[in-house]
């Protein structure tokens, strides 16, 4: 009878019982006449235990000589080891050799140090690492937590379309497209005017998808594509936008915690940390954060935007994320809110992560008044016809409302303690940087 084929995730199941498991050879530890494979199945890692004495010599020997990466299936015993990775162990009785890495294509990412660029330029490879299985397990849980709570707060999903006919935030940082019969498109920068639609339709929405931004930046904080989730909610005004995205972060984090503590430990995550993210978090206004600045001997003037350096001044001392709002109108997108009783200031928030990684949310109030939108449209110099659509939306059952864009990748690299957001995503686009 055949064994049953199963994971290494499933091993804590099948004690006792001889199983398949089929994998990749991570690695290998030799000690005389017994050796141990270490395989990887994506599931996991398991250490195996092949015992010449046990064997067939030639099954032994073919064993031994496996390399790096090829694909096997092996069949063994399943027994419980403390000691050992996940704490089981494979007692192995047979090997299926589906490809045996030859020699001379050694598998190039070794136990060895390498340097960014190299590992970079073998990213296909490189997500076979532990560390990165990690980090892209954290990032699931991420997605799949932020639905959740979209999905249990009566947010209805509302894809937005990728190519746009004009800019969302300002043109200077579009990636243009030649669309069909001579026609300029966009990539998104984001799906919030569209996800407005939606939120007149549907009263609660979002949107998820990569978004597209063309800075020229070579910061540990930017990519030129990246993914975003994007509420939106009708009747809302800027303290709810702030609710929700609290909410969705505090929800966020405890998922992450709670599910994803043994990939938290493979990153040597300081998770007392992350246990201190509980609601309220504090909230200060762009004028007194102009002020700490200025206490911590920063240059920022009134009316300029913060750069990484003052956001990470600023969530000093802070323990959980900080939440700016009421920025100059001035350094705010044309569709945000002026504030009713200080119109040179908007209904925005950025929520900033501790710990020096900067803004996670940027959000606010939306323009719902038709003739301000026309003339705030007028002086970004933007094109009319491109927004008569937009516009529509303040004539049919105009309504106060609001919504958030939160970075997918900026989120992860927090959780997960990274230094640079080039490792939050399995394959990074950034300035220099398009392959593989």
């Amino acid at each position: 009878m055949n064994a049953e084929r199963t994971t290494i995730s499933e091993a804590g199941t099948h004690v006792g019982e001889t199983v398949q498991i089929p994998g990749w050879l991570y690695n290998m530890r030799k000690s005389g006449k017994i050796v141990f494979p270490l395989l990887r199945d994506g599931t996991g890692v398991m250490q195996c235990v092949a015992v010449k004495s046990a064997l067939p010599e030639n099954l032994f020997e073919t064993i031994k000589n496996l390399t790096q990466e090829s694909s096997v299936i092996f069949t063994g015993k399943i027994r419980a080891d403390e000691r050992a990775p996940g704490g089981y162990e494979m007692d192995v009785e047979n090997v299926e050799v589906v490809q045996r890495v030859p020699e001379s294509d050694a598998y190039p990412i070794t136990p060895k140090e390498h340097g960014i660029e190299f590992l970079m330029d073998h990213r296909h490879l490189w997500l076979r690492s532990q560390r990165q299985h990690a980090i892209a397990r954290v990032r699931h849980e991420v997605v799949r937590a932020v639905r959740d709570y979209f999905d249990s707060h009566g947010f209805t999903l509302v894809d937005t379309p990728i190519f746009t006919p004009a800019a969302c935030e300002g043109t200077t940082n579009l990636f243009e497209v030649n669309y069909f019969e001579d026609q300029k498109a966009y990539l998104t920068q984001s799906g919030q005017l569209y996800n407005e639609a939606n939120a007149m339709a549907f009263g609660k929405v979002y949107c998820f998808g990569p978004t597209f931004r063309a800075e020229k930046s070579k910061t540990r904080r930017h990519l030129t594509e990246f993914w975003m989730v994007e509420p939106e909610m009708a009747y809302a005004d800027l303290d709810e936008v702030k609710r929700v995205a609290e909410e969705l972060i505090v929800f966020i984090v405890g998922r992450v915690l709670e599910l994803r503590r043994p990939e938290l430990k493979a990153l040597e995550r300081h998770v007392s940390k992350l246990e201190a993210i509980k609601a309220p978090f504090p909230r200060i206004s762009y004028d007194e954060a102009v002020k700490i600045l200025h206490s911590k001997s920063s240059e920022i003037q009134w009316g300029g935007d913060f750069g990484g350096t003052d956001e990470t001044l600023l969530s000093e001392g802070y323990d959980r994320p900080l939440m700016v709002d009421r920025y100059p109108t001035a350094v705010k997108a044309f569709y945000m809110q002026p504030d009713p009783e200080r119109p040179e200031v908007a209904m925005g928030v950025d929520v900033l992560a501790p710990e020096g990684y900067g803004e996670i949310i940027g959000g606010g109030q939306r323009i719902h008044d038709a003739a301000l939108l026309l003339r705030r449209i007028e002086e970004h110099n933007l094109p009319k016809d491109a927004f008569n659509w937009y516009i529509d939306l303040r004539k049919y059952g105009s309504v106060p409302h609001g919504g958030f864009g939160m970075g997918i990748e900026r989120c992860v690299a927090w959780l997960c303690g990274l230094e640079h957001l080039r490792e939050a995503i399995a394959f990074p686009r950034m300035i220099y940087r398009l392959r593989p």
